[in-house]
């Protein structure tokens, strides 16, 4: 409840909406009463002839009318706030995702975000459209009904309104209680099978090397097996729940027909009103098994939007310094669950310098980089920017000033322009093609059929591997951030095109402050300053 309640405080801005659909949706059910009463009314002798009758049929067409209106704008109304609120929701969990996941998604596989934000999400539209619509039903019918019956029988009142509460209410919270548990694994299998089937399709190269389609075809239909298994136990409750509302629905409407003197023109209202309060009460049922998955999901998503933190948070940010030197103080640092990866790193990186930092692969030199972009914190000493501790500083303002290149960096499926405009949204054409020709790789793209904007493909597949590469710096150099870090930017290039890439970094950002960090130098960087790390400590290598 408590991750189901964080949820509905995430659709708040879609308020409007939601109460509009609720609205619509208790004058579609007040104009279904009203056809119901109507109806007796005109089929009672007294309103055979005469004026009176003439007035009730004319009451009666204008409220079949606004029932076939109102219901065709409910459906409209409710949905559309449906999609106003799940995509609030969406865009919550993706800024949760995106403040605590700046170095990656970490434990976290990509296949199971993926399910957090399609799968889990989508199973909370049920909240409003299988469990607050017909609530809001429920509220209206059962006193009409309940006043309705009691004007012939306050038995037959007191035994439907009984049967009306077992169906609506009791039936839908055993449902419920009973699927939570069964929701969870829903859950888990579903994100199970995501990241099965992405694994596998993200590694068919590697799969059809080694031979191993058919272990990795096993695999996922094993997790399909899991959660075709899930589904088919909530199905099953969900049909022994809505078989007993069926069956309570059906001892009211024969307890009613078979009411000893009721007068004809009470019938008809009563027998209506039964079916349609009853067939309202049906969906609650299945809802009822639903919202066992909704739980379950809901959690899965406030945890995911809303997890521990690796950064501490900033009360009162201190206004970003001019200096653009980087410090390590004594930095202590180690990842959940591993032996600490630096141990008292001192480090000084004056503005304007070039320094490379070796190491072996393990050594914590991403971990350095992650530090440097305040991606995490560390446990012990102080990383400085400008002179200013970075804990002092917001994450966004300390990524404002460093231009980064990493070894896993990312091309989307889109233009070049595009990739490129993500380092500086306001970039002119001017701007680009100087970038691209500082990572030397304007005349590959001059040479392609629409320039700027040719389409590369997810990942870049359009382009070599050299190529792509260049296209990521050319996206880091177009940034006008004053320090330009690079983590492993040559990795996944043969020998000669690492060489060839490196070269060009020696002529790219003059003036700013260049942080490379590699596995070895090939003897063509210019540096000011090499450090190696080994075990957790820097040691100066040369100068």
């Amino acid at each position: 409840m408590t991750a189901l309640l964080r949820v509905m405080r995430v659709w708040r801005g879609s308020a409007g909406p939601l109460l509009a659909g609720g609205l619509v949706s208790l004058l579609s059910v007040g104009a279904l009463a009203g056809l119901a009463l109507t109806a007796g009314a005109v089929t009672a002798p007294q309103a055979a002839a005469g004026v009176a009758g003439a007035v009730l049929l004319w009451q009666l067409r204008a409220l079949g009318i606004a029932r076939v209106v109102l219901r065709y704008l409910e459906r409209l109304v409710t949905h559309r706030a449906t999609f106003s609120a799940l995509a609030a929701l969406r865009v919550w969990l993706f800024r949760g995702l995106a403040g605590r996941s700046a170095g990656g998604l970490g434990m976290m596989r990509s296949g199971d975000a993926l399910a957090r934000l399609v799968g889990d999400v989508e199973a909370l539209d049920g909240l409003y459209l299988r469990i607050a619509i017909p609530a809001v039903s429920i509220v209206l019918l059962l006193p009409v009904l309940v006043l309705v019956l009691g004007s012939y029988s306050a038995g037959l009142a007191l035994l439907v309104g009984l049967l009306f509460l077992l169906a609506a209410v009791l039936v839908p919270m055993a449902a419920a209680r009973g699927a939570v548990a069964m929701g969870g694994r829903l859950a888990t299998a579903g994100a199970a099978l995501r990241i099965a089937a992405l694994d596998a399709l993200g590694g068919m190269r590697e799969v059809r090397a080694f031979g191993a389609e058919g272990r990795m075809l096993a695999s996922v239909q094993a997790r399909e097996a899991a959660l075709l298994h899930a589904q088919r136990i909530l199905a099953r409750r969900a049909s022994l729940a809505q078989a007993a509302a069926f069956l309570c629905g059906q001892a009211a409407l024969l307890s009613v027909l078979l009411a000893p003197g009721m007068p004809s023109g009470l019938l008809l209202p009563a027998v209506l009103l039964t079916l349609a309060a009853f067939e309202a009460a049906a969906a609650l049922p299945r809802a009822g098994v639903l919202a066992g998955h909704a739980a379950a999901a809901a959690g899965r998503i406030v945890a995911a939007a809303e997890g521990p933190s690796p950064l501490p948070g900033v009360v009162a940010p201190a206004p970003l310094p001019r200096g653009t030197g980087l410090r390590f103080d004594s930095v202590r640092f180690a990842w959940p669950g591993r032996a600490a990866v630096l141990d008292g790193v001192s480090l000084d990186i004056p503005a304007g310098s070039r320094v490379a930092l070796l190491g072996p692969s393990g050594a914590g030199k991403s971990t350095l980089a992650a530090l440097m972009l305040k991606v995490v914190a560390p446990q012990e000493g102080r990383v400085l920017l400008g002179g200013t501790d970075l804990a002092l500083l917001r994450a966004e303002d300390v990524r404002s000033r460093i231009a980064w290149l990493g070894q896993d960096t990312h091309l989307f499926s889109d233009t070049i322009r595009a990739n490129l405009l993500l380092g500086r949204p306001d970039a002119g054409d001017g701007a680009l093609w100087i970038a691209l020709e500082q990572a030397g790789v304007a005349g590959v793209v001059r040479g392609l059929p629409d320039g700027l904007d040719t389409w590369i493909g997810a990942g870049g597949a359009g382009l070599s591997g050299g190529q792509g590469r260049r296209v990521a710096l050319a996206r880091a150099l177009l940034s006008e951030a004053p320090i330009l870090l690079l983590d492993e930017p040559a990795t996944g290039l043969d020998a000669a095109a690492e060489r060839a890439f490196l070269m060009t970094l020696n002529d790219v950002a003059p003036g700013r402050t260049v942080v490379l960090i590699v596995h070895r130098l090939m003897g063509v960087e210019r540096v000011d300053r090499i450090w190696r790390l080994s075990a957790g400590h820097l040691v100066a290598a040369a100068a």
